[in-house]
């Protein structure tokens, strides 16, 4: 029995992935895709589920899989696989009308589990049947009717999960896998932030064999080359967000936008994590897969910056006007440059002769912008000056910031009169 009530859904592994097939159930749960397409294998059923209050399926179309029972292991086979795929592009070569309608999408298996797993194949499509629907009558594809297929609509968008299962069933109630969602989803933040911080410690999170042998990469050079990265690059600054999960047969997987920023780079792209356990129970990166990210991050990474680097400028300000030269100095970076005063203890001599002779009376900064800079930020606003002595001056003040762990030092200073 299948009940269409939850608002949002995840993958609920009930039982195993075994020879008689896996059969999952679809429970609520808030880091759920907004869209699925489920292939029920026995009852040669489409379902599109969409989270559209409540959760519902919008089409249930009838489909065809392959001829012979069971999961996909070898080339040949006529099995279609069993597992979470995703939608890829539109094939947009002339294919023949009988047997696939002239239209087809393509899955990507093997995904990477099925590939450490050692199954082989490929070619597997979502595809159009000109000819009439038989049940389990591909090779290993799932095939439609075309006026079906194309009822689809935004359902078949590329990146869309595929969850094709011996049974797909769904509940409203999240149990206990919404406690692994959320684990997972802490546990992408948490890889973030380790690579952010050009720690040792994101190493591991990969299971390094695994890795290798899902085609993600040789694991020693991936590592090689980032260690390499972390070295010579004096700060990076990763974001992850639109965190999605879901489960597979004996694996999880997220996927997300990831905005990636260095001295020499800055990009947003999609990825997918896939996650399994190890004998300890400990959850580990067996594989990675770039996609299309599905929104740019950039303006949200520049926000955040904008926030965190106006404090920084705040505690400058009250700083310089209450005359501490410690509290001033601890907002520079070592090899700051202001005005012809270069470097850390060049700027605060100077600063502090002057500031015993004439100390600070008034700061003022004002209308602050914020631009992306190859260096970190460059933060304009006009400031205003008075000292004890009587002088006053008013300019537009020029900083350029860079990250340093968690916080952001200035590196540059200029200051135009107004």
């Amino acid at each position: 029995m299948r009940v269409l009530l939850a608002t949002v859904f995840i993958v609920a592994w009930v039982g195993v992935a075994c020879a008689e097939g896996w059969s999952p159930t679809l429970s609520s749960h808030e880091w759920a895709p907004e869209r699925i397409l489920a292939i029920d294998k026995d009852d040669q059923t489409l379902f599109l589920l969409e989270h559209k209050s409540p959760f519902r399926a919008v089409r249930e179309l009838p489909c065809t899989t392959g001829q012979a029972e069971g999961d996909k292991k070898v080339r040949g086979d006529l099995r279609t696989p069993e597992g979470v795929y995703f939608l890829g592009a539109k094939i947009r070569r002339h294919l023949g009308w009988e047997l696939y309608g002239n239209l087809a999408y393509s899955l990507n298996y093997p995904n990477p589990v099925d590939r450490i797993k050692g199954k082989t194949g490929s070619g597997i499509w979502l595809h159009g049947r000109g000819k009439a629907l038989s049940p389990r009558d591909t090779r290993g594809c799932i095939a439609l009717k075309v006026p079906d297929l194309r009822s689809l609509g935004d359902g078949l968008a590329k990146g869309t999960p595929v969850m094709v299962a011996k049974d797909v069933s769904w509940k409203t109630e999240p149990g206990n896998d919404a406690e692994t969602a959320m684990l997972l989803v802490k546990k992408v933040r948490a890889w973030g932030a380790a690579w952010q911080a050009r720690s040792e410690s994101f190493f591991n999170y990969f299971d390094p064999v695994s890795f290798s042998l899902s085609g993600s990469g040789d694991f020693a050079h991936y590592k090689a080359n980032k260690e390499r990265i972390f070295r010579r690059t004096p700060w990076i600054r990763v974001m992850v967000d639109n965190i999605h999960v879901i489960q597979g047969p004996d694996y999880w997987v997220t996927w997300f936008d990831q905005y990636y920023r260095s001295p020499s780079l800055s990009q947003t792209v999609g990825k997918r994590l896939y996650w399994q356990r190890d004998a300890e129970n400990r959850w580990h990166v067996v594989a990675r897969e770039y996609t299309r990210a599905s929104t740019d991050l950039f303006p949200a990474y520049l926000a955040d910056a904008t926030a965190k680097v106006g404090a920084v400028i705040s505690r400058w300000r009250a700083a310089w006007q209450a005359g501490d030269v410690d509290a001033y100095m601890a907002c520079y970076g070592r090899k700051a440059v202001q005005g012809s005063h270069r470097g850390f203890d060049d700027i605060r001599n100077y600063k502090k002769a002057l500031w015993e002779e004439k100390p600070p009376a008034k700061v003022s900064v004002g209308d602050l912008k914020v631009f992306s800079d190859p260096k970190g930020v460059r933060v304009a606003f006009v400031q205003e000056y008075e000292d004890a002595a009587g002088y006053a001056d008013r300019g537009m003040k020029t900083l350029v910031l860079a990250p340093r762990g968690d916080d952001w030092k200035i590196q540059s200073e200029e200051w135009r009169k107004l």
